[in-house]
């Protein structure tokens, strides 16, 4: 029983607090001898529930031993003040891009998810004049696939059916140690 309240009281007194990130999330780190190797422990205790989506990418790293160091309250306010730059200028050209569609007369049906639909078949068909010479072509291409789907079905009628290797009979005719695999 000492040893576990040894073990427990330990996990408490030597660890140090690495920081906190902005969710309030505290990150320690631990260093312990094991097999004679002195090896950093890493973890994190959550503010409330237990969400690992809510850990910033830099304290994964730090978590991982990507990182050397803890990342630091500056640096944090430095990459999230980045991240905003970027999405507002993602916004911006998006708009950019949606003003520039609107101008040419391309609209795109867009989803709710913010997905752009796919390719419009219908105006990329109109496109190409419909001749006769293509509507023939259809024409023949359907008479071919007729043609091969009826010689098919003959040869599938025509193929006798695959003589089995597996014994057949009743039970009653069976002897043990009769049926021999064909060589």
């Amino acid at each position: 029983m000492s040893k576990l309240f040894a073990r427990i009281a330990g996990y408490f007194s030597n660890r140090s607090l690495a920081g906190v990130d902005k969710v309030g999330n505290r990150y320690f780190a631990k260093t312990e001898a094991i097999d004679g190797l002195m090896k950093e422990k890493r973890w994190v205790i959550f503010k409330g529930e237990e969400d690992p989506t809510s850990i910033p990418v830099e304290w994964i790293c730090w978590l991982n031993g990507q990182r050397k160091r803890a990342p630091t309250p500056e640096e944090m306010i430095d990459l999230e003040a980045r991240r905003e730059r970027v999405r507002q200028n993602v916004a911006l050209l998006k708009k950019e891009e949606e003003a520039k569609k609107a101008k040419e007369g391309i609209t795109r049906k867009t989803t709710s998810t913010d997905k752009v639909g796919g390719p419009d078949l219908k105006s990329f068909v109109r496109q190409f004049p419909a001749t006769s010479e293509g509507d023939k072509v259809e024409e023949a291409s359907d008479a071919t696939d007729e043609m091969r789907n009826s010689k098919e079905k003959e040869a599938e009628k025509a193929k006798p059916a695959p003589e089995s290797s597996e014994p057949t009979g009743s039970g009653q005719s069976f002897r043990p140690g009769t049926w021999q695999p064909p060589t």
